[in-house]
């Protein structure tokens, strides 16, 4: 998923206490994402870009058994020695593994058999951090890993189970309750500052949005900014070298994109209308049948979506997700706005908390939800217009966790923020998620701006 890569600076050793409290939380959340699943479930995997959930509750700890336990505790001897050839992901420097579309074929071993080498695992890893201080840092790298496998685990399991026709609840309990005051209605495109073009509209005549006096807008004068991380604390060395960027007067949206303005676009024709596509993007569109974001059905009693509870009906006024970036694009020229840059967003979020918004805080069923008080952070990952490159002066690390990120540096596009999935505490202003243009099985959504 999301960015890949290894900490910046070294933790001090007056950390060791807390980061063994957090290492035992992280690991006990993870388990307890998957804890409704039977072995039947944990295996399946619907798709190559998704992974079974036994996959990813082997994958983090083959993590912490391979670059602490082997190679940190002298002495240590593998739980299962076969195990790295089915749970490595894409180090090469830890050799040959099995295929990511052949990750779905193993029904052995059995989760049972997994469930106890995490625990292996956790006996040896604290016993670790009990008496080594000089392995903070790299612990802090697979905890922030293990936080990106708990959000794909989430995301992988609904993208299953959405292909069963009886559309299983993964959880019981309804979804968590509306955010937004009822009764109210919910606020049209022109109503949140942006508007759908009046007639026919062709890209790149995208310019103010609407009558943006009438909406919350966030503007920055422009100038220039410094943008990624400062070193100071954990980050993936995707997040930096800190540096200057040169930006334009712009505005971003105070509050994302909804399923209300999504169904406007849908009902104005946004899915039939080439002009508002890139080339790419009308492509898609056309070859995959694409006519909603994905989960979404519509039948005699109107639009539904697939969440972690089963078949919903669809929120209006909850933020859109699950859509790609050639939809955020589209929609975006359709309202007369446009796809932030990535440093846009950063040169606002920096003074916003991180650990704002609806973001997972406990295991249970997640979905974005509409706020009285809109955040930068949470619900889902917005769509950039940015592309996914090194910053200035960006190296990458020697060995195999140099692997994390740089070699992903290629035709993929960022996202910022972090979404209803995502362990509350890992995201920050500086960090770059990054996923292929037509990719939306993730909780993706879209912020607009637009030059002031």
């Amino acid at each position: 998923m999301a960015s890949r890569t290894q900490p910046l600076e070294h933790q001090q050793p007056d950390a060791r206490p807390a980061l063994a409290d957090r290492y035992r939380a992280l690991r006990a959340l993870t388990t307890a994402l998957a804890a409704p699943l039977s072995d039947a479930d944990a295996t399946i995997q619907s798709m190559d870009d998704a992974s079974p959930t036994k996959w990813h509750l082997a994958h983090v700890t083959w993590f912490f058994e391979t670059f602490l336990l082997r190679d940190r505790v002298p002495g240590y001897r593998l739980f299962d020695d076969r195990f790295p050839f089915l749970f490595n992901s894409y180090y090469e420097a830890e050799g040959a593994r099995i295929g990511r579309f052949a990750r779905g074929m193993l029904s052995r071993p059995a989760l049972a058999e997994i469930v106890a080498w995490r625990a292996h695992v956790d006996d040896a890893m604290m016993r670790l951090l009990e008496r080594d201080d000089s392995v903070a840092a790299l612990i802090e790298l697979g905890l922030a890993h293990e936080q990106q496998h708990q959000e794909l685990l989430q995301t992988d399991i609904k993208h299953a189970l959405f292909q069963n026709p009886l559309g299983p609840a993964l959880w019981d309990q309804p979804s968590p309750p509306e955010l937004h005051p009822r009764g109210g209605g919910d606020l049209g495109p022109a109503q949140r500052g942006f508007a759908p073009a009046r007639g026919p509209r062709r890209r790149g005549d995208a310019g103010h949005g609407g009558d943006a006096g009438e909406a919350p807008w966030l503007t920055h004068p422009g100038g220039i900014v410094r943008i990624g991380h400062d070193g100071t604390h954990f980050a993936f060395d995707c997040e930096g070298p800190r540096h200057d960027v040169l930006l334009q007067p712009f505005a971003l949206s105070r509050a994302l994109v909804s399923n209300a303005d999504w169904l406007q676009f849908i009902a104005h024709g946004g899915y039939r209308t080439a002009a508002l596509w890139l080339s790419d993007g009308w492509t898609w569109v056309q070859r995959e049948g694409i006519a909603a974001p994905l989960y979404w059905r519509q039948d005699d009693g109107g639009w539904q979506r697939f969440t972690l509870t089963g078949w919903q009906p669809v929120d209006p006024q909850a933020p859109v997700t699950h859509i790609s970036q050639y939809e955020a694009d589209a929609f975006a020229a359709w309202a007369g706005a446009r796809l932030p840059l990535e440093a846009e967003w950063e040169a606002l979020a920096a003074s916003h908390d991180n650990g704002g918004g609806v973001q997972l805080d406990l295991a249970g069923p997640v979905d974005p939800r509409a706020e009285l008080q809109p955040s930068l952070h949470g619900n889902c990952w917005q769509w950039t217009r940015s592309a996914y490159l090194p910053y200035p002066r960006f190296r990458v690390a020697d060995g195999a966790v140099g692997e994390y990120n740089g070699k992903f540096m290629s035709g993929q596009a960022v996202l910022r923020g972090s979404s209803c999935a995502t362990p509350r505490g890992h995201s920050r202003e500086t960090y770059r998620n990054f996923f292929y243009p037509h990719q939306r099985w993730q909780f993706t959504g879209l912020r607009l701006a637009k030059d002031q």
